[in-house]
């Protein structure tokens, strides 16, 4: 997922950090005591708090398991937390003060892509390990040549992927003709899901009848809508983040624009709810990695767990920051070491892993091949609809 990247400026910071760390590999490292340390690169305040917060919650009871189960090589994990604030440049001086200050292991998150490409300049840099719960650009792990980035890995599907997987659905399910899209201008993320479903949608015999932008932290969009209201559609995709889509679905049902609406997994928040209001929340649709409804004996030992700790359900972001943590207790394991180098061999070799979210190996891309979920909303509340194989 991705928030607003202010290019330049951010990778010039990064790759001044990155420059000082170049040393900063091996034995520096955690583990050098009974503790083995990990970061969370995470969004604890700013726009995608409840992101970040999700996973912090995760990660901690991950660790508390395995703590319980006498740690990884005979070490009791810790967590180390710096905020991002939602921002890119932010997510630069955590990752740099996880690795130089903190001495961390590996290090989970961010999970927004354009804090998480910014940031991988200074984990590559450092030849730390760095897995992304939830950061579905594909850009994540490999660079502007489509080389891979050594160190970076993510929990999660790209972009194409749950493009495709809802432009297929809106075509062969809800059997609609006719999208708009609304883009978040702003936003890596909204626009690479929006490229995706309409490349899907058009190959599939539908029509894009309109496209309209707008910009993180808008909050008046009934010009727009009403411009694609007066398009005829049936369908309206809006890849966006909860905060803005909550205004956009409210708006959109107080003009009588009245379809089917869907998005990706940046909807997966329970704030959703509170801006959109329950009831504009049906017939509306987005693709995920996760369902907490899955039935998987797994997945429901996690759901309760989760519940009895925090008294609510785990959204996708828990659930990808819980793999994401046991993934690196696996890769400590394997390589009986925790040396970020040997960590993250470890990790591009790791075979028969299972979280929550199902089955996790990791291609040549360290992207990890998974299935798809397609929640419905029905009065606000997330029903699991059908699941999408790669």
């Amino acid at each position: 997922m991705t928030r607003k990247f202010k290019t330049l400026s951010v990778l010039a910071a990064g790759l001044t950090l990155a420059l000082a760390l170049g040393g900063c590999g091996g034995g520096s490292k955690s583990g050098g005591g009974d503790t083995v340390k990990l970061g969370g690169n995470l969004e604890m305040t700013g726009g995608s708090a409840s992101y970040g917060i999700s996973s912090k919650n995760a990660i901690e009871l991950a660790i508390k398991q395995l703590n319980e189960k006498g740690g990884v090589n005979g070490k009791k994990l810790s967590l180390v937390v710096a905020d991002n604030k939602s921002e890119a440049t932010e997510a630069t001086n955590a990752m740099q003060k996880l690795i130089t200050q903190d001495k961390v292991a590996g290090v989970i998150g961010p999970n927004l892509s354009s804090a998480v490409i910014a940031s991988t300049v200074v984990s590559g840099g450092a030849k730390t390990a760095d897995i992304a719960p939830m950061a579905t650009n594909p850009k994540v792990t490999v660079d502007d040549a489509g080389k891979v980035k050594p160190y970076n890995f993510r929990a999660c599907f790209i972009d194409p992927f749950q493009g495709t997987v809802m432009a297929r659905f809106a075509l062969d399910t809800l059997h609609v003709k006719k999208a708009a899209i609304m883009i978040d201008n702003s936003s890596d993320y909204s626009k690479g899901l929006a490229q995706f479903f309409k490349e899907q949608f058009t190959k599939g015999g539908g029509t894009v009848v309109g496209e309209e932008v707008y910009l993180q932290k808008d909050t008046d969009f009934k010009a727009t809508l009403t411009k694609l209201k007066s398009a005829g559609p049936d369908f309206l995709y809006i890849p966006g983040y909860y905060q803005e889509v909550g205004m956009i679905v409210k708006q959109a049902k107080e003009l009588g624009l009245n379809v089917a609406m869907a998005g990706g997994d940046g909807w997966d928040s329970a704030k959703l709810a509170e801006i959109a209001l329950p009831e504009n929340l049906n017939n509306c649709y987005f693709s995920s990695l996760y369902s907490p409804d899955d039935d998987s004996a797994l997945n429901k030992e996690f759901v309760a767990a989760y519940e009895k700790e925090y008294k609510a359900k785990p959204d996708v972001f828990a659930a990808l920051s819980y793999d994401s943590t046991l993934l690196f207790a696996k890769a400590m394991e394997a390589a009986k070491s925790t040396d970020p180098e040997k960590i993250a061999a470890a990790l591009e070799t790791l075979d028969g892993f299972v979280g929550v979210s199902g089955p996790v190996k990791f291609d040549k891309f360290h992207n990890p091949i998974k299935a798809a979920v397609i929640i419905e909303l029905k009065n606000g509340k997330q029903t699991f609809r059908t699941k999408v194989n790669p």
